[in-house]
């Protein structure tokens, strides 16, 4: 029995279990042990007893037959704490599971433990009143991001190895890129969420965090395709893993734009140094052809912040506005913000911006058919306080700190976080591959072409 938990991909402690080398109860004890040693404080609750019946009696023939599975507390799994990360909401629990847990238990995925979010998952730093600060598993002085960041700081930290994550500004592709891990974030609507999911300001999508392409794309295969409790979804398309590396001549004919602040955003020195150089190098090794665009994405952070307090609302009930002490400063601060400014006239500017940013997304797409970028302005920043105003001389806000990854968000197209090295500090950097939509299928073989020269490492 090995009393650590595996450090390799999904796949391939799945084909672990099959050969024999190791078994499910085995990998779950070494998981729990590992997180109660653990000073990540990227677990919020453990489900001891059921899980260990669970993998008792596992099917290791299914695709995550026995893997033992991390829920990110945003996502419900019946009977589990229904918190959301904030304090008003310590006593609540979820009733059911929801449409993804639901097909990760189905395809044999052991509901182990809830890993810790940023409250309602509305910043990119993983720190709550409720359970305090979680921390980067590359230097425990560093955020591992948000609002994935307990599922991050586990994968990359070697905890566990298959772990759900959502991303509605960046909440995938931040803590991946924080941590070196591999963030795919789908086409919105092509992995159902709910039941009972609101559409907000119609940004979110479920996911993973991941340790190698073929696991995303496993991930992919056994949670997308149309539920009726989101009628918003897309129909089911298969054979994303199988699939992967059978593109390379369409890839050969795609043409690529590099660029590194997406026009909206304050890049620091370093990161747009590494950045150009990865980028290059994916091009240079998948055949791209790289042309040059002139993109000016309009401003969108306030758009994506104003309207995306309504399910915070909901959430609170009629907690708000008693329970505002008990708030982190971001949540207080936007939900009295939409209590005084949250009108009829503000919504119809922020759907008037909505749309010119979509178009300007379209007639980027028009010009390229991928487009490489940072992830994030810089690498990892402190794990508690504030969020960082200034980086490495250059003026920035706290807005800037998802100013990449909410674009694609707000038009909803497809995009992936992949390691892309480390930076002087000894953080990972990570690249941003974004395509237009329903294109998973492209990204992953690209994901797949960039990993065969730079497969994910976890922290030391």
């Amino acid at each position: 029995m090995s009393d650590t938990p595996w450090s390799g991909d999904v796949v391939g402690l799945v084909e672990a279990f099959r050969a024999g080398e190791r078994s499910p109860s085995e990998e779950l004890e070494a998981t729990l042990a590992a997180i109660e040693a653990s000073d990540l404080n990227a677990v919020c609750h453990i489900d001891t007893e059921a899980a260990r019946v669970a993998a008792a009696a596992a099917d290791v023939s299914l695709p995550f037959g026995g893997v033992p599975l991390a829920v990110k507390e945003l996502l419900a799994v019946g009977g589990w704490p229904a918190s959301l990360g904030s304090l008003p909401l310590a006593d609540e629990v979820f009733e059911a599971d929801g449409i993804s847990v639901e097909r990760l238990k189905a395809a044999g995925a052991i509901a182990a433990v809830q890993t810790t979010s940023s409250e309602f998952g509305a910043t990119n730093q993983t720190t709550t009143k409720i359970h305090g600060a979680t921390r980067n598993p590359w230097n425990l002085e560093r955020t591992p991001g948000g609002s994935s960041g307990g599922s991050a700081a586990g994968v990359a930290g070697g905890l566990f190895a298959l772990a759900t994550a959502s991303d509605g500004g960046g909440s995938i592709r931040i803590p991946a890129g924080f941590c070196g891990l591999i963030g795919l974030k789908s086409t919105f609507g092509r992995i159902p969420r709910g039941p009972g999911s609101i559409l907000g300001n119609a940004t979110a999508v479920e996911g993973t965090v991941s340790r190698s392409t073929r696991d995303a794309a496993r991930y992919l295969d056994v949670t997308n395709g149309f539920d009726p409790r989101d009628p918003r979804g897309l129909p089911r398309v298969g054979g994303y893993e199988a699939g992967l590396g059978s593109r390379s001549d369409e890839i050969r004919s795609l043409r690529v734009a590099v660029v590194p602040d997406l026009s909206c955003a304050v890049v620091g020195p370093e990161t747009e140094e590494l950045i150009i150089a990865a980028a290059e190098e994916l091009i240079a090794l998948c055949g791209m052809q790289r042309v040059e665009i002139d993109l000016r994405l309009p401003k969108i952070m306030g758009v994506w912040g104003a309207t995306g307090g309504v399910g915070i609302r909901i959430s609170l009930g009629d907690r708000w506005p008693e329970c505002a002490p008990d708030l982190g400063g971001v949540e207080r601060a936007g939900q009295r913000a939409a209590d005084n400014g949250f009108t009829i006239d503000a919504m119809a500017r922020a759907e008037s911006r909505r749309a010119e940013f979509n178009n300007a997304m379209a007639a980027m797409f028009d010009q390229v058919d991928i487009v490489l970028a940072a992830t994030n302005p810089s690498t990892a920043f402190g794990a508690e306080g504030h969020l960082p105003g200034t980086f490495e001389g250059r003026e920035s806000n706290p807005g800037n700190n998802g100013a990449l990854t909410a674009p694609s968000n707000i038009y909803g197209n497809p995009a992936i976080a992949l390691p892309a090295g480390l930076a002087s500090d000894g953080l990972p950097v990570s690249l941003q591959v974004l395509a237009p939509h329903f294109r998973e299928d492209l990204l992953l073989d690209l994901a797949l072409q960039w990993e065969r020269e730079h497969p994910v490492e976890l922290a030391p």
